[in-house]
Protein backbone atom coordinates (compact mmCIF):
# COMPACT_ATOMS: atom_id res chain seq x y z
CA UNK A 1 0.00 0.00 0.00
CA UNK A 2 1.39 3.41 -0.91
CA UNK A 3 0.81 6.90 0.47
CA UNK A 4 1.36 10.10 -1.48
CA UNK A 5 1.83 13.53 0.08
CA UNK A 6 1.59 16.78 -1.86
CA UNK A 7 2.44 20.37 -0.92
CA UNK A 8 0.19 22.07 1.65
CA UNK A 9 -2.17 24.83 0.54
CA UNK A 10 -0.35 27.64 2.41
CA UNK A 11 2.93 26.62 0.79
CA UNK A 12 1.30 26.76 -2.66
CA UNK A 13 -0.06 30.23 -1.79
CA UNK A 14 3.50 31.38 -1.03
CA UNK A 15 4.63 29.99 -4.39
CA UNK A 16 1.79 31.84 -6.11
CA UNK A 17 2.90 35.03 -4.35
CA UNK A 18 6.42 34.59 -5.64
CA UNK A 19 5.06 33.87 -9.09
CA UNK A 20 2.95 37.05 -9.01
CA UNK A 21 6.03 39.04 -7.99
CA UNK A 22 7.90 37.53 -10.94
CA UNK A 23 5.00 38.39 -13.26
CA UNK A 24 5.08 41.98 -11.93
CA UNK A 25 8.77 42.18 -12.75
CA UNK A 26 8.01 40.74 -16.17
CA UNK A 27 5.37 43.44 -16.75
CA UNK A 28 7.90 46.10 -15.78
CA UNK A 29 10.42 44.71 -18.24
CA UNK A 30 7.70 44.46 -20.90
CA UNK A 31 6.81 48.11 -20.35
CA UNK A 32 10.41 49.19 -20.80
CA UNK A 33 10.76 47.01 -23.89
CA UNK A 34 7.49 48.33 -25.32
CA UNK A 35 8.81 51.86 -24.88
CA UNK A 36 11.96 50.83 -26.71
CA UNK A 37 9.88 49.27 -29.53
CA UNK A 38 7.91 52.50 -29.93
CA UNK A 39 11.18 54.36 -30.22
CA UNK A 40 12.30 51.69 -32.76
CA UNK A 41 15.29 50.54 -30.72
CA UNK A 42 14.31 46.82 -30.76
CA UNK A 43 11.90 44.60 -32.72
CA UNK A 44 8.42 44.23 -31.20
CA UNK A 45 7.54 40.70 -32.35
CA UNK A 46 10.53 39.10 -30.63
CA UNK A 47 9.73 40.84 -27.36
CA UNK A 48 6.10 39.70 -27.37
CA UNK A 49 7.00 36.11 -28.21
CA UNK A 50 9.63 36.06 -25.46
CA UNK A 51 7.19 37.39 -22.86
CA UNK A 52 4.47 34.96 -23.89
CA UNK A 53 6.86 31.99 -23.63
CA UNK A 54 8.12 33.13 -20.20
CA UNK A 55 4.57 33.49 -18.88
CA UNK A 56 3.53 30.10 -20.26
CA UNK A 57 6.56 28.36 -18.73
CA UNK A 58 5.84 29.98 -15.35
CA UNK A 59 2.21 28.89 -15.34
CA UNK A 60 3.08 25.33 -16.37
CA UNK A 61 5.72 25.11 -13.64
CA UNK A 62 3.24 26.32 -11.03
CA UNK A 63 0.62 23.78 -12.10
CA UNK A 64 3.20 20.99 -12.11
CA UNK A 65 4.35 21.82 -8.58
CA UNK A 66 0.78 22.03 -7.30
CA UNK A 67 -0.06 18.51 -8.46
CA UNK A 68 3.33 16.93 -7.83
CA UNK A 69 3.78 14.23 -5.23
CA UNK A 70 6.40 15.45 -2.76
CA UNK A 71 6.73 12.33 -0.59
CA UNK A 72 5.76 8.81 -1.60
CA UNK A 73 5.78 5.96 0.89
CA UNK A 74 5.26 2.40 -0.36
CA UNK A 75 6.07 -1.17 0.63
CA UNK A 76 9.63 -0.98 -0.75
CA UNK A 77 10.72 2.41 0.62
CA UNK A 78 10.30 6.14 0.25
CA UNK A 79 10.88 8.82 -2.36
CA UNK A 80 11.19 12.58 -1.74
CA UNK A 81 10.88 15.06 -4.62
CA UNK A 82 11.01 18.85 -5.01
CA UNK A 83 12.53 19.41 -1.55
CA UNK A 84 15.78 21.33 -1.72
CA UNK A 85 18.35 20.04 0.77
CA UNK A 86 16.48 16.81 1.49
CA UNK A 87 19.64 14.73 1.22
CA UNK A 88 18.96 11.19 0.00
CA UNK A 89 15.88 11.33 -2.21
CA UNK A 90 15.10 7.60 -2.30
CA UNK A 91 15.87 4.60 -0.12
CA UNK A 92 14.44 1.25 0.93
CA UNK A 93 13.01 0.68 4.40
CA UNK A 94 15.77 -1.80 5.26
CA UNK A 95 18.32 1.02 4.77
CA UNK A 96 16.65 3.22 7.41
CA UNK A 97 18.28 2.92 10.83
CA UNK A 98 16.12 5.37 12.75
CA UNK A 99 13.78 8.36 12.52
CA UNK A 100 14.05 11.59 14.48
CA UNK A 101 11.94 14.72 14.75
CA UNK A 102 13.92 17.97 14.68
CA UNK A 103 13.77 21.62 13.68
CA UNK A 104 15.86 22.93 10.79
CA UNK A 105 15.95 26.71 10.20
CA UNK A 106 12.72 27.07 12.18
CA UNK A 107 10.86 24.38 10.22
CA UNK A 108 9.65 21.13 11.82
CA UNK A 109 11.29 18.18 10.07
CA UNK A 110 11.52 14.42 10.16
CA UNK A 111 15.02 13.06 9.60
CA UNK A 112 15.48 9.51 8.34
CA UNK A 113 18.98 8.28 9.20
CA UNK A 114 20.28 5.55 6.94
CA UNK A 115 22.64 2.75 7.97
CA UNK A 116 25.49 4.18 5.86
CA UNK A 117 25.34 7.56 7.67
CA UNK A 118 23.43 9.50 5.03
CA UNK A 119 20.16 11.24 5.91
CA UNK A 120 16.90 12.38 4.39
CA UNK A 121 15.26 15.50 5.82
CA UNK A 122 11.54 16.02 5.20
CA UNK A 123 9.99 19.34 6.30
CA UNK A 124 6.54 18.28 7.50
CA UNK A 125 5.03 21.79 7.45
CA UNK A 126 5.14 21.94 3.63
CA UNK A 127 3.14 18.71 3.32
CA UNK A 128 -0.63 18.69 2.98
CA UNK A 129 -2.59 17.16 5.84
CA UNK A 130 -1.69 16.66 9.47
CA UNK A 131 1.98 16.29 10.34
CA UNK A 132 1.01 13.80 13.05
CA UNK A 133 -0.79 11.65 10.47
CA UNK A 134 2.26 11.79 8.20
CA UNK A 135 4.59 10.68 11.01
CA UNK A 136 2.21 7.88 12.02
CA UNK A 137 1.97 6.70 8.39
CA UNK A 138 5.77 6.87 8.05
CA UNK A 139 6.20 4.77 11.21
CA UNK A 140 3.72 2.16 9.95
CA UNK A 141 5.49 1.87 6.59
CA UNK A 142 8.87 1.65 8.32
CA UNK A 143 7.65 -1.04 10.74
CA UNK A 144 6.16 -3.10 7.89
CA UNK A 145 9.34 -2.62 5.86
CA UNK A 146 11.40 -4.05 8.71
CA UNK A 147 8.91 -6.90 9.21
CA UNK A 148 7.67 -5.72 12.61
CA UNK A 149 4.16 -6.67 13.66
CA UNK A 150 2.12 -5.02 16.40
CA UNK A 151 2.12 -6.88 19.68
CA UNK A 152 -1.12 -8.61 20.54
CA UNK A 153 -2.70 -6.73 23.43
CA UNK A 154 -5.25 -7.94 25.97
CA UNK A 155 -8.39 -9.26 24.36
CA UNK A 156 -6.77 -9.85 20.98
Amino acid sequence: MSSNYRFAGPFIVRLVGLTLAAVGLLVLVATVLAFMVVRREVGGAGVLVGLAVALLVGLCALLAVRRAVVVRLDDRGYQVRLVRGAGVHRAGWKEVEDVAATTVAGARCVVLRLRDGRTTTIPVDVLGGSSDDFVRDLQQHLNRGHGYRPLAGPGR
